[in-house]
């Protein structure tokens, strides 16, 4: 990665901490990085708005985008929400209104400074996507357009909670990481030796196991559609560029975005995991903040850049590849819809038969399934975040998965198959139990043997109809069910075969149902639709450049961390034990003198006949540091259920310095919902 020339780029002033007033007093902290004459010559604005300590935790990534768009004639402010990082106040839980309120007030004062001409833009990944798109439903005026970064515009559907209707283990992996972030100290350097203790103790005495709240609310109910953008995609009139990664859990929105919103919108798409595509991995990483700047200058400056000249839809066509836990560079190339949905895509259908996929509907022949619990080892991660060869995230040879599961394969191919878009399996099933979940994988057979999962999809069979009013199965009865997985690019070659696999469960990732569920699949009633595309001559023509950042932070390293990934089986007993460790190391940021330190390690247990038998359990730690100054917090929580509920451990606990400060456990009970 190269970093930006600075011939013909302004000079950059650096505002380490910057007190954004709210009008009730809370005082918001931001780092923010403009041209050294932004106050006699106004800017535009850039704003990030996240939870994650602009300070020191999110310093390195800050550091490659913010100080490169202050070059190029922008302020670029890293904000932080209110109760994070050195911000005022306390969090209370993701995307609230409040957080929203904050942002609209903030970019009128943004709009107001000496320093800015009055336009602003949003962007962020993740969390900073995520509320990208709900101010920009807000319509604040200056906000003119916006970048979202792996994100969703349905909370519901597409976050680390749920999927399909079925509980995704994420909601605790996740909801741990966000316990234990918003519990974090604030700066005594940036918000005073005085105030920086009672700070502390407010935001822990606040916080909750907030994980437990997303447990009670197991349908897409008014909670979930609470900023879903999806639910009136009207209310955004600012220009929308979405960008994601094939291999990140949030690519399906950028799809439903470019089809749903009216107003002018791009799409991008990667090989990329949970990362900004500069520093893209798998790769190739492209030349992102280029192209980024290429969106500001037109709708913040009024420049002629040919952004909206591109394709309305960018995407990595990925090529078929041996099966790895992790790739550094995905091979494929690029490709363009100038719309989406798109007439260059046509629906092919493949039809089930007993261990085959064909192109005509075969007799009404049935085939069962009844998955062992630990079906879903070698699936990889819900959203892998793109780490390279430091984590096996992606999913590995699914060879084995495909002996616990139906599996239905085509005959070798005789040309290559070119998709793009979501794969849809239309099954016809009974099951012999109330309760149950279906997950489809499609994957790529290579001549050898090997088996590479292009995509899959999961549904909770109770939510087969909606997932604002589940019902259960009648045992027996004969149900039609759709499920739609992931969009994907991914070309299959002559010689291969596509495979469909079905199994009833997918753990680790999904929780398991109450009950093993044997299901019955009506073979000449169901089939595959696979969305296959033409290749386009103008497709040579998209390309990108490479790579360029502002220069990199120093820091010295203290202790080198690691990344563990082990499965271990008790062959007594048959429980299988799935454990993560994700040591980051001890560092420290040469800038400010801060040492940043965190370690998670989650594990995943499971007997195979016994979905009652799921438990994972969930530990991390976080240290901040600097002369006179250490502050710790530990976090340990395990999720575990029986038929009718779901039960929720948590302890917290905090030390200034080797002092502990506070602990506190909790224990909830929650009532299964149809899942």
């Amino acid at each position: 990665m190269m970093s930006l020339d600075p011939s013909n780029m302004r000079k950059v002033r650096e505002i380490e901490l910057c007190w954004i007033p709210l009008s009730e007093g809370t005082r918001l902290a931001a780092r923010i990085f403009m041209p050294e004459d932004a106050e006699s010559n106004p800017v535009p604005a850039i704003l990030e708005y996240i939870p994650y300590r602009r300070r020191d935790a999110t310093r390195a990534r800050d550091d490659l985008a913010h100080p490169y768009f202050a070059a190029h004639g922008y302020a670029s402010i890293r904000l932080d929400i209110r109760g994070s990082g050195d911000s005022d106040g306390v969090i209370l839980d993701e995307y609230l209104k409040q957080e929203q309120d904050d942002a609209v007030e903030v970019i009128a004062w943004i709009a107001k400074q000496p320093w800015c001409n009055g336009a602003v833009g949003m962007m962020g990944i993740s969390w900073g996507g995520f509320n990208s798109l709900q101010v920009a439903a807000r319509r604040p005026p200056a906000l003119k357009a916006i970048i979202t970064v792996c994100s969703t515009d349905d909370r519901y559907a597409d976050d680390m909670h749920y999927m399909g209707g079925c509980v995704i283990t994420d909601i605790l992996a996740w909801g741990t990481s966000y316990f234990g972030w918003m519990s974090r100290a604030p700066d005594p350097l940036m918000v005073g030796e005085e105030r920086w203790r009672d700070m502390w103790m407010e935001r822990l005495d606040a916080m909750t196991p907030v994980f437990a709240t997303w447990l009670e609310h197991q349908r897409r109910d008014e909670y979930w559609r609470h900023g879903s953008v999806c639910e009136d995609f009207s209310a955004i009139e600012a220009a929308v560029f979405a960008v994601g990664g094939w291999a990140d859990g949030y690519s399906n929105a950028i799809f439903r975005l470019l089809a749903g919103l009216k107003g002018p919108r791009l799409g991008l798409v990667g090989p990329w995991g949970h990362k900004y595509p500069h520093t893209g991995v798998p790769g190739p990483a492209i030349g992102f903040l280029q192209e980024a700047l290429r969106w500001w200058d037109h709708w913040l400056k009024g420049a002629k850049t040919g952004i909206m000249d591109e394709p309305m839809l960018r995407a990595y066509l990925q090529d078929s590849v041996p099966p790895a836990s992790h790739y550094d560079v995905r091979p494929g190339h690029w490709i363009g819809e100038p719309s989406w949905p798109s007439e260059n895509i046509q629906s092919k259908t493949l039809w089930l038969a007993p261990h085959a996929l064909g192109e005509k509907p075969n007799d009404q022949t049935t085939q069962v399934v009844n998955s062992p619990g630990n079906t879903g080892m070698h699936g990889g991660e819900w959203c892998p975040y793109g780490m390279g060869g430091l984590s096996p995230e992606l999913p590995l040879d699914q060879r084995e998965e495909d002996g616990k599961s139906l599996v239905f394969d085509t005959a070798p191919l005789t040309k290559p198959v070119e998709i793009l878009g979501a794969p849809i399996a239309v099954l016809e099933i009974s099951a012999d139990q109330p309760n149950g979940l279906v997950a489809v994988r499609l994957n790529d057979v290579a001549p050898d043997g090997t088996s590479t999962r292009v995509t899959y999809g999961v549904l909770n069979l109770t939510h087969r109809e909606s997932h604002e009013t589940p019902k259960p199965l009648e045992p027996g009865a004969r149900y039609r069910v759709r499920v739609q997985l992931n969009e994907i690019g991914h070309m299959f070659p002559a010689g291969h075969r596509i495979r469909l696999a079905l199994s009833t469960a997918y753990w680790p990732i999904v929780w398991p149902s109450p009950r093993s569920v044997t299901l019955t699949v009506f073979m000449g009633a169901s089939n595959l639709v696979l969305p296959t595309r033409s290749g386009r001559a103008e497709d040579a023509e998209i390309r990108f450049a490479e790579p360029v950042t502002a220069p990199r932070t120093k820091y010295t390293l203290v202790r080198q961390g690691k990344v563990e990934r082990t499965i271990g089986q008790d062959i007594v007993t048959g429980e299988t034990v799935h454990t993560v460790i994700r040591d980051d190391g001890n560092w420290i940021i040469d800038a400010i003198g801060v040492e940043v330190a965190s370690m998670k390690e989650v594990r995943y247990r499971i007997r195979p006949n016994e979905p009652t038998s799921a438990r994972m359990e969930v530990c991390e730690t976080y240290d901040f540091a600097h002369p006179g100054w250490r502050s710790r917090v530990e976090v340990e929580t395990a999720l575990f259920s029986t038929p009718d509920h779901f039960l929720v451990e948590a302890n917290l606990r905090a030390y200034d310095d080797d002092r502990r400060i506070f602990s506190r456990s909790w224990h909830r009970q929650i009532a299964r919902d149809l899942v």
